[in-house]
């Protein structure tokens, strides 16, 4: 290896050098990628699909496509770790469309009345599934912005490049989602144990 080449883990190299290395036969390039990219993709797919083994699934297809584009990358274009989570989350966004009726027909059977000794682990997930039976309701974008925002920290700027919009459509799309949410959850404050 020629003195003035970095290794492709050396953290000096950017996103887009190691996806030009990839391009030009650098193997070693593509798991420096690998190694930095998919935790996080994996982690935002798995927040919104709810299923480990899909997530995985998103993020081989996400990685899948940025090397077939690796030959084509023009400095410029969004990061490559932008351009990455913006398909991951399409590829989820369309998992979700295609078994949305199905899982939210799953998820309305409720569980046996619960004992008392297993009061709180009960009323724990039935807020987990109440909270995620709400969030499915919702339309996928508000959703991958919720998500996104809320459970994965991102910040509005950050959501805004991921989506492909502007900042106020983020905040538009979290503030609607937001109400909906409250409208959905309201009248089971109760039943989840919040106090009115």
């Amino acid at each position: 290896m020629p003195e003035d080449r970095a290794a492709p883990d050396d953290p000096r190299l950017g996103d887009a050098q190691l996806l030009r290395a990839y391009a030009q036969g650098d193997a070693g390039a593509a798991r420096a990628l690998v190694d930095r990219l998919g935790p996080r993709v994996l982690q935002v797919a798995q927040r919104l699909l709810q299923d480990r083994a899909e997530a995985e699934d998103v993020t081989q297809e996400a990685m899948l496509r940025l090397w077939q584009i690796a030959p084509r990358w023009q400095d410029g274009q969004a990061a490559p770790s932008t351009w990455l989570h913006r398909v991951a989350v399409n590829l989820a966004t369309d998992r979700l469309r295609r078994r949305r009726a199905t899982w939210l027909e799953d998820e309305a059977t409720e569980p046996a009345a619960p004992t008392p000794s297993a009061h709180e682990a009960l009323m724990a997930q039935t807020r987990a599934r109440a909270l995620e039976t709400a969030l499915a309701a919702l339309p996928p974008r508000q959703r991958v912005a919720t998500v996104l925002r809320h459970l994965e920290g991102y910040t509005n700027p950050q959501i805004a490049e991921v989506l492909g919009i502007g900042v106020e459509a983020v905040e538009s799309l979290t503030a609607r989602a937001k109400r909906r949410l409250s409208a959905e959850l309201a009248p089971r404050r109760d039943e989840l144990g919040f106090d009115r």
